[in-house]
């Protein structure tokens, strides 16, 4: 796989503006994106094993009632 020539561009300008290496500036972008998604994974997986803490025994407004504005005056 090669690079498009912007790219590359844009993460030699980068390396050199962080004073490190294009190599180390990839590294340090794919731990940061890899973190990033662990954390958005590790936090799904703790809401969607929430048990549910809304619970109605009435009937769900439908859609025009819900968007009703004038029961809000």
């Amino acid at each position: 796989m090669t690079l498009e020539e912007d790219v590359a561009q844009w993460a030699r300008i980068e390396a050199a503006r962080r004073d490190t290496s294009v190599s180390r500036l990839l590294g340090e972008l794919l731990k940061e994106r890899m973190t990033a998604q662990d954390g958005y994974e590790r936090a799904m997986r703790r809401a969607l094993g929430r048990k549910p803490f809304l619970r109605s025994t009435d009937r769900y407004l439908t859609r025009e009632e819900a968007h009703d504005r004038s029961r809000l005056r």
